[in-house]
C-alpha cells in the first residue's frame, strides 16, 4: 500500500480564496438568513455532544455539557472529574495534538505509542482506542489534528453508561467544528523550529434561511527536531446544516484526513544499573536509532456523519448520529532494542503493520422530563449499534547480512531477525526483508474480525431539592467478535474463533448542592474490557474463553463556580483492575488469568481555571497517583508501579492581557520520575519544563502570537513504550503563529 500524495492541497487553497474572495467579504455578518439559522437553533435541541458556552465570554472556563449526561447538564452537578480544553486554550497554547490537549489536564498523561499513534493514559491505564470524537468511537491507531475542533472533553474514570465499553480509567472526546449559520472566514499560518509549515483554513456562512456551511481544512509540512524525522498532513471537513420547519435540524459532514510522518521509537536505555535503577543511554536528543527512510507511517481517514435533531411539542427531545468511517493504516519502524555495554553496540530490529478498518456506528437518543410530586426528573433512553470489519497485517522484517551491510553481526550471510549497530552511530540505512512469519511462532499477524456491538441504556437525573440530586443509570451491552486467523499453519481448530459478551454496565451518582454555583458529590462506576475490544487487533484460542476485565470506581469529589470565568473541582478516587489478562513473564506464549483484583490506582486531583480578572487568565491542575498492580506474575511480584504514571504531577499556565493589543502567557509542567514499563527497571527522570508566549492583537482582524516551548532548553523524557524505546523531549523551540479574520 503506497502512501497517498496529498492531493487536497489544491482544495484547501480554493477554501483559502473563498475566504479572501470579495463576494464572501460582502456577505452580511448579520443577514437575515443568519438571523433564522439562529432562531431555528434555538427551537432545537443543542447538539447532543458538544459542551455549550451560551453566553459566556471566550476563554479557559466552560460550564456547561451535553456530553457526560447525554443531557443539557451544568458541570458542577455531574458527579464526576471532567476537564474541558476550550478553543481559547487551544490557541493560546497552540495546541495540534493530543499529547499537547492532556499538558494541563489533571490525571491524564502519555505515551509513546511507537511512534505512529496517540498513546494516553488515563488514571494509570494506557490505551489507544479511548478516543472518541462528536460522541462516537474513533478507536484505530493514528495521530489526531486539532484543526477541526472546537474544544475537547476529558472525562475521569470509567464511562461506560455513556460510551459503551472501554475507557476504565477515563477518555477524550474531540468537539468539532459544525455549520451553524453564523459567517466565520478564518485563515491561520504558522512558521517556526525545524521548518515547521502549516496553514489551516475556517470558512463558514448560511445559505438560505434554512442552510448553512461550513469548512475547514489544514496543510503541514514539518521538520523535527529528531534525525531525519518529518510530518505531513492534511485534513478538509466540510458540514452542512439544514433546518425542516421549526422543530428539526439535519447535520451532515464528511471529513478527509491524511496523516504521513516516521514512526520514531526513541532511544534505548543503559544496560547497567545505577543506584538501583537505569536510565536512557546518554546521546544527543536527536540521534535516530534505526532507519528513518525506512520507517515511514501514514493513516488515510474518510468518515460521513449525519445528526438529525427533533424536538417535540411537548418538549422532549430526539436526536440520532449516524458515523462511516473508512481507516486505511500502515506503519514501518526499524527501532532499537538491547544495549552491549562490553562491545558498544545495540541492536535494531524492525516490522511493519498495515490495518484496515470501516466503522458503521449508531445512536439514537430520547430525553424527556416528568415529576413525580415534588420531585423532577429527565430520563434519558437510548440505544447504540454498530459494526467494526477490521483486517491486520503484521510482517517481521529480516535484515540482509553480508558485504555493503551496515549490520555488526555479519559473521553468517543470508537474513537475520536483528541487526548490530554501533551505540555512537545507531542511524543506519540497511536492507530489510518483510514476511509473515506465522510458521515459526513469531507472532505475526494476519487476521480478519467483525465486532458487532448492540446496547441499551436508560439513565434518570433526580432533583430531590434544590439541595440534593441523584443520577441513576445502567447499560446494557452485546458484544460479538468473529475473528479469522489468516497465518500459514493455523489449526482448523482454531482457525476461525469468536467470543461474545454481556456487558452491564451501572452508574450512580449522589449530589449534595450547598449553594447554586458549588456541589459535593459521590460516584460509582463500573466498565468492561472485552478481550479483542480494544483494538480488535487480535484474538487466540488461550484468549478466547477468558471473561472481560471489569474497572470499578468509587469516587468522590468537589466542584465550585467560583464565578461566571473561574471554576475549580477537586477529586479523590480509587480505581480496581479486575480479571486482567497479562503475558506469562516466563513463557511470552501464554497468556495468564488474573482473577479477582490485579492492580488498583488511590489518587487525587485538583484543577483551577478561568479568569480572575478581566486581564488575567490562568489554567492551574496537579494530580496524585499510587498506581500499582496487586498481584503477583510469574516471577514479578506485586507492588509494581504502573508504567509511566508519576506520583505527583502539576501544571500551571497564566496569560495576562497587557493592554488591548498585548498579552503574554508563561507555563511550567512538572512530572515526578515514572518508569518506562511494568519492570520498573527504567527509570524516566523527573522533570520542570517552562513555556511562554505573547500575544499581539494587529487590528479586528489580525492577530499574532509567538509560541516558546521548553524555554530554559531542559533535558528530560516524557515518555515511552517500552524500556528499550524511550522519547527524548524536544529542545527550544519557537513557533509564530498569524491569524486572519476576513
Amino acid at each position: 500500500m503506497a502512501p497517498h500524495r496529498f492531493p487536497l492541497a489544491a482544495p484547501l487553497a480554493a477554501a483559502i480564496v473563498l475566504a479572501l474572495s470579495p463576494a464572501a467579504a460582502a456577505a452580511p455578518r448579520t443577514a437575515a438568513h443568519a438571523s433564522a439559522l439562529a432562531q431555528a437553533s434555538e427551537r432545537t435541541p443543542t447538539e447532543l455532544d458538544h459542551v455549550e458556552v451560551v453566553g459566556e465570554m471566550p476563554g479557559y472556563t466552560v460550564h456547561r455539557s451535553t456530553t457526560a449526561t447525554r443531557t443539557d447538564t451544568p458541570l458542577v452537578d455531574v458527579p464526576q472529574a471532567v476537564s474541558v480544553v476550550s478553543q481559547q486554550q487551544i490557541r493560546d497554547l497552540a495546541i495540534q495534538s493530543m499529547a499537547d490537549a492532556v499538558r494541563y489536564v489533571p490525571g491524564i498523561g502519555i505515551t509513546q505509542g511507537e511512534g505512529n499513534r496517540d498513546g494516553l493514559v488515563f488514571r494509570g491505564n494506557s490505551s489507544t482506542a479511548d478516543l472518541f470524537v462528536d460522541g462516537m468511537r474513533d478507536d484505530v491507531q493514528y495521530y489526531r489534528d486539532t484543526y477541526n475542533i472546537d474544544r475537547i472533553e476529558a472525562f475521569k474514570g470509567p464511562n461506560a453508561m455513556i460510551f459503551g465499553r472501554g475507557s476504565p480509567g477515563g477518555l477524550l472526546n474531540r468537539v468539532t467544528k459544525v455549520a451553524d449559520g453564523v459567517t466565520t472566514r478564518e485563515v491561520g499560518v504558522q512558521v517556526g523550529s525545524w521548518d515547521k509549515r502549516r496553514v489551516t483554513a475556517d470558512v463558514g456562512q448560511s445559505l438560505s434561511a434554512d442552510a448553512a456551511f461550513r469548512v475547514t481544512g489544514v496543510y503541514e509540512d514539518s521538520g523535527s527536531y529528531r534525525d531525519g524525522v518529518t510530518v505531513r498532513r492534511e485534513g478538509i471537513n466540510p458540514t452542512l446544516l439544514f433546518t425542516a420547519g421549526d422543530a428539526t435540524r439535519i447535520t451532515v459532514g464528511y471529513e478527509y484526513f491524511h496523516d504521513e510522518r516516521t514512526a520514531d521509537r526513541g532511544i534505548p536505555s543503559q544496560p547497567a544499573a545505577f543506584e538501583g535503577t537505569r536510565y536512557p543511554v546518554e546521546t544527543s536528543r536527536s540521534t535516530f536509532f534505526g532507519d528513518p527512510d525506512g520507517s515511514p507511517t501514514w493513516v488515510d481517514v474518510h468518515a460521513l456523519t449525519a445528526l438529525v435533531e427533533h424536538r417535540f411539542a411537548g418538549g422532549a427531545q430526539l436526536r440520532n448520529r449516524t458515523r462511516y468511517a473508512d481507516y486505511d493504516k500502515l506503519y514501518r519502524n526499524v527501532f532499537p532494542g538491547a544495549v552491549n555495554a562490553s562491545t558498544g553496540t545495540v541492536q535494531l530490529a524492525a516490522y511493519d503493520n498495515a490495518t484496515r478498518r470501516e466503522n458503521l456506528l449508531n445512536q439514537t437518543d430520547l430525553v424527556f422530563e416528568a415529576n413525580t410530586g415534588a420531585v423532577s426528573h429527565t430520563f434519558l433512553a437510548g440505544a447504540e449499534f454498530g459494526r467494526q470489519e477490521t483486517d491486520n497485517l503484521r510482517q517481521s522484517g529480516s535484515f540482509l547480512l553480508g558485504a555493503g551491510s551496515p549490520c555488526l553481526n555479519t559473521s553468517a550471510t543470508g537474513r537475520s531477525g536483528s541487526c548490530t549497530v554501533p551505540l555512537a552511530s545507531p542511524n543506519v540505512a540497511a536492507q530489510i526483508v518483510y514476511a509473515n512469519n506465522s510458521a515459526n511462532g513469531s507472532g505475526d499477524a494476519r487476521n480478519t474480525g467483525v465486532a458487532r456491538v448492540a446496547a441499551l441504556y436508560l439513565q434518570d437525573q433526580i432533583e430531590f431539592s434544590p439541595q440534593w440530586q441523584a443520577i441513576v443509570g445502567v447499560r446494557f451491552d452485546r458484544f460479538d467478535l468473529d475473528y479469522t486467523d489468516l497465518r500459514a499453519g493455523v489449526s482448523a481448530a482454531n482457525r476461525d474463533l469468536s467470543s461474545s459478551d454481556d456487558l452491564l454496565s451501572p452508574r450512580v451518582g449522589l449530589v449534595y448542592k450547598p449553594s447554586a454555583a458549588s456541589s459535593v458529590y459521590a460516584s460509582y462506576g463500573v466498565t468492561y474490557l472485552p478481550r479483542s475490544g480494544e483494538q480488535l487487533s487480535s484474538l487466540s484460542a488461550t484468549t478466547q474463553a477468558l471473561d472481560p476485565e471489569e474497572f470499578e470506581n468509587l469516587e468522590i469529589g468537589a466542584k465550585w463556580d467560583m464565578s461566571e470565568r473561574l471554576s475549580a473541582s477537586v477529586a479523590m478516587y480509587r480505581l480496581n483492575r479486575s480479571n486482567a489478562a497479562v503475558t506469562d513473564p516466563t513463557d511470552p506464549t501464554r497468556m495468564i488469568l488474573l482473577a479477582g483484583d490485579s492492580q488498583r490506582v488511590d489518587g487525587a486531583e485538583l484543577s483551577l481555571s478561568g479568569q480572575l480578572t478581566d486581564a488575567w487568565s490562568l489554567i492551574a491542575s496537579y494530580a496524585y497517583q499510587d498506581a500499582r498492580t496487586v498481584q503477583t506474575v510469574g516471577g514479578t511480584p506485586a507492588g509494581r508501579v504502573l508504567p509511566q504514571t508519576p506520583e505527583h504531577s502539576a501544571g500551571l499556565w497564566s496569560r495576562y492581557d497587557l493592554s488591548p493589543r498585548w498579552g503574554v502567557g508563561l507555563g511550567a509542567v512538572y512530572r515526578d520520575r515514572s518508569f518506562a514499563s511494568i519492570s520498573n527497571e527504567v527509570t524516566l527522570k523527573s522533570y520542570t519544563r517552562y513555556d511562554a508566549a505573547v500575544f499581539y492583537r494587529i487590528s479586528d482582524r489580525l492577530e499574532a502570537q509567538l509560541n516558546l516551548e521548553n524555554i530554559f532548553d531542559k533535558t528530560y523524557y516524557p515518555s515511552a513504550h517500552s524500556d528499550s524505546n524511550i522519547t527524548p523531549g524536544a529542545p527550544r523551540a519557537a513557533y509564530l503563529s498569524v491569524a486572519m479574520k476576513f
